[in-house]
């Protein structure tokens, strides 16, 4: 089977990186020509960099040849699975590009944080054929041709169809064989998808819109008393609007395992909200993750008043890049 990732950033790459490891026939489509041009040429330098059990850094870096990369959909053919790895916000424009590789059995796979992206595919494609998941990845694209993957302990990647088909199926199976033959640990969640989903969802509007508010990366958040605290509102707050749309997530029990993981493989990373407003100014996903969980919390009448201001802070940042303060 033939993945196309449409959007291959730092997590588009990372994602891809593995797939390629696994032995997928991976195509990579991304506007960035100068990494596309190097990726097509020299391959991939592909670097994860984790912990050992000694709890010290071990970088392992290959160099993948492989790929086919476009800059534009409409030369790549048609594929069996499109994996869509862009910002949520571009989501809804990035199918529409992404229809020269859409054929009538493809399956379309959104691995992309935050909320909502389900509804995005299903407005174009029947639910058979639309699968949803996320990693539990810290990514950077270094520079043209080069990608840092920093797994968190355990599970790293969770996806599953949105309605169970035959095609969906075996997308899934084939996703999860390259995935944990490449080295990332994968699951095919068949029955319960939106369960892992919020629990990224939970993960990500803590850390990233705390961090990046903060200019702090994970760890000197989680070791300062306050920071800790806006963690914890964030994600209380986010696992009640969970479970008030049907999704049964003990906030404390996430704290304890899930959040405690986090902290102890990637608190010296910068999330990727962190990374998109302190190194390149570019607008976040703050709408899909904070605001989206303050939107359902009004629909449900669930009070999300950190999830509020951290949406309000983070929203008025990148609306004045140009006006902050420089030294």
């Amino acid at each position: 089977m033939k993945i196309a990732m449409y959007g291959s950033g730092a997590a588009g790459s990372v994602f891809a990186s593995y797939l390629r490891s696994g032995g997928a026939e991976i195509a990579l489509i991304d506007r960035y020509k100068e990494h596309m041009d190097k990726v097509r040429r020299d391959g991939m330098k592909f670097t994860i960099h984790a912990k050992n059990e000694n709890g010290e850094y071990n970088d392992v870096t290959k160099q993948l040849t492989g790929f086919e990369t476009y800059t534009d959909a409409a030369d790549c053919g048609v594929v069996d699975i499109v994996i869509f790895m862009t910002k949520a916000t571009q989501l809804e424009q990035a199918i529409e590009n992404a229809r020269p590789c859409i054929g009538p059995e493809t399956v379309l796979v959104s691995l992309i944080n935050g909320l909502g992206n389900d509804d995005e595919l299903m407005k174009k494609f029947p639910a058979e054929r639309c699968v949803i998941g996320s990693g539990v990845i810290g990514t950077a694209l270094t520079g043209p041709g080069e990608c840092v993957s920093t797994p968190a302990g355990g599970v790293q990647m969770n996806f599953g169809g949105i309605a169970r088909s035959e095609l969906s199926d075996r997308a899934c199976e084939f996703m999860e064989k390259c995935f944990r033959a490449g080295g990332c640990e994968a699951y095919w969640r068949k029955d319960d998808i939106y369960y892992y989903v919020w629990k990224k969802v939970i993960i990500n509007s803590a850390e990233n819109a705390v961090c990046a508010a903060l200019r702090l990366k994970i760890r000197f958040v989680a070791e300062d008393e306050f920071g800790y605290q806006l963690f914890s509102q964030a994600i209380h707050e986010t696992a009640a609007v969970a479970r008030a749309r049907g999704v049964d997530i003990d906030a404390d029990e996430f704290m304890e395992k899930d959040f405690k993981d986090v902290m102890t493989n990637m608190g010296d990373y910068y999330p990727s909200m962190c990374q998109d407003m302190l190194m390149n100014k570019r607008q976040t996903e703050i709408s899909v993750l904070n605001g989206k969980i303050v939107e359902y919390g009004e629909a449900l009448g669930v009070p999300t008043p950190t999830n509020k201001v951290l949406t309000q802070i983070i929203s008025c940042i990148q609306n004045n890049y140009d006006n902050q303060y420089k030294d």
